[in-house]
């Protein structure tokens, strides 16, 4: 995706809303019982694969920067087991919009 959308009001004010939502904290190092700041807000189904889930909520999670690097494998540009694990465990109701 194009730095362009990154840089739209659109974005920024989800991206915001998300943080709130999340309280500002990691939701996989809470899966865990960590409490760590997040600091990206992350697309659970890339927007190469579906762009019109850019913005939707259901599709986007608070993440640190850690964990974030562990749903992208860098070098193939796919997602990391992590992060199929939860793209599953969101694809029902994202399915069904």
């Amino acid at each position: 995706m194009s730095d362009k959308f990154y840089k739209s009001k659109k974005w920024k004010t989800k991206r915001q809303s998300i943080l709130r939502r999340d309280e500002y904290l990691c939701r996989e190092c809470k899966r865990y019982g960590k409490t760590a700041p997040a600091t990206t807000v992350h697309h659970i189904l890339p927007i190469e694969q579906r762009p019109d889930l850019k913005l939707s909520s259901l599709n986007l999670i608070s993440l640190c920067n850690e964990c974030h690097n562990k749903m992208h494998d860098r070098y193939t540009n796919g997602l990391t087991n992590k992060g199929k694990q939860w793209v599953e465990r969101i694809s029902p109701p994202l399915l069904s919009e």
